[in-house]
């Protein structure tokens, strides 16, 4: 049998992280990562459109948790070990510079997802990290503890290859539906996995053949819930997404799944009351009186959206704003600020495929990321039940968790 100090489940970002920051910190120890695939990484891949969204500007722990719709509590100790400012030094530290987009998206200076990738395979190798491919674990056995020091063999793992023996357990398999059930085997919860990041499929008169088109700053909530957000909007082929669609699937994976994602949406495309909205279109009729509405867009918003929900509020192409009726002024007013959109499924944004769902919470110290049912056992990343919006914020749990992990193994 194959022993060794440390074993990592997963070759993606989290089980990469821990491993180079175990091994880095304690050279002595022999550390293995199993991955099933026949090479790792794949998510830092296609992350960010192939650039890899890294990190998320954001340097307040306290802010930074609202991003996170299962895990805010949990994660806000963790922040203050590692957050983003110390995820900036450890690339720039092994010679990957970060840049920070306007949105606060932050990614390689070279925009390719292959430098984080050289990065993690180069630091493996520098610090002697065995990294084991076509390795599928089928079983994951405790054994009896003694009480002895890190080099005792306190877990037998069994993968379709080979069986090893290791002092340091680490599960950073994502949302990996064979491991979650080897972790029920050993008496953790798993709550069962839902998609979180997703967009809204739509059909709609008022967006069927305007794709591209953003709306820069509207309020959409899910008719009969509590569910809110707030942002950027873009209308697709298929119906919306951008960051207020992304947050709404997000903070809503659980309730929206249990409607089969069909429900309404209520869009206010100017983020002002129906009451407010009249008033300014009142304005509006003395100002432009002599302009046809069709053709003086307002509120900021573009003008292929303008155009068709001033088409579906009754009003023709040539009507001037001195014309406009009280009907069709409170009609305008209440596609602006309260348009009612059915939802009829959802589609997976872009390849960042992100569940809620994982190992229970509670079931975890959040001081080291050990398990509370086993000793020397720890987990990191998507495995737990933590999820976040998007913009670089799955992988600074990622990293968080990674990082105390191989503080914490070597500890003790």
């Amino acid at each position: 049998m194959n022993f060794k100090d440390v074993i990592i489940i997963g070759g993606g970002a989290a089980g990469f992280f821990a491993a180079i920051n175990i091994a880095e910190q304690h050279p002595h120890l022999k550390v293995a990562i199993l991955e099933r695939g026949k090479e790792g990484l794949q998510k830092v891949r296609i992350s960010g459109g192939g650039r890899c969204n890294v990190t998320h500007a954001e340097f307040v722990p306290s802010e930074l948790v609202q991003n996170y719709p299962r895990g805010e509590k949990e994660l806000l100790g963790p922040f203050h070990q590692f957050m983003t400012g110390d995820t900036i030094e450890w690339f720039e530290k092994r010679g990957v510079a970060l840049k920070i987009e306007e949105d606060g998206r932050m990614f390689p200076i070279t925009n390719s997802s292959q430098t984080i990738i050289d990065c993690f395979l180069s630091q493996a190798k520098r610090h002697q990290v065995e990294v084991c491919y076509n390795e599928s674990v089928k079983s994951v056995e405790p054994l009896p503890q003694d009480g002895t020091g890190i080099s005792s063999p306190h877990y037998k793992v069994m993968t379709q290859l080979n069986t090893y023996l290791c002092a340091k357990l680490v599960i950073a398999t994502g949302s990996n539906t064979k491991i979650w059930k080897l972790l029920e085997d050993l008496g953790h919860r798993i709550i069962p996995a839902v998609p979180s990041l997703f967009t809204f499929d739509i059909k709609d008169e008022r967006i069927n053949d305007i794709p591209g088109v953003v709306a820069p700053n509207v309020e959409v909530k899910v008719v009969g819930t509590d569910l809110y957000s707030e942002g950027p909007l873009l209308i697709t082929h298929v119906g919306m997404s951008a960051p207020a669609i992304l947050k709404l699937s997000a903070y809503g994976a659980i309730e929206l799944a249990q409607r089969h994602y069909k429900f309404n949406i209520e869009v206010n495309f100017i983020k002002k009351s129906y009451e407010d909205c009249i008033e300014n279109l009142k304005d509006c009729k003395l100002t432009f009186a002599k302009k046809t509405v069709f053709k003086s867009p307002q509120f900021e918003l573009p003008k292929r959206l303008w155009h068709k929900l001033v088409s579906v509020s009754a009003i023709a192409q040539d009507t001037r704003w001195a014309e406009l009726n009280k009907q069709q002024l409170e009609s305008l007013a209440a596609q602006l600020t309260q348009a009612v959109f059915k939802v009829d499924g959802k589609s997976t944004f872009k390849e960042e495929f992100v569940t809620a769902g994982g190992v229970e919470l509670k079931e975890v110290n959040f001081k080291t990321f050990e398990s509370k049912l086993h000793k020397h056992l720890f987990f990191a990343g998507e495995v737990l039940n933590i999820d976040a919006v998007t913009g670089g914020f799955n992988f600074q749990n990622a990293w968080t968790g990674a990082y105390i992990v191989s503080k914490s193994i070597c500890a003790n």
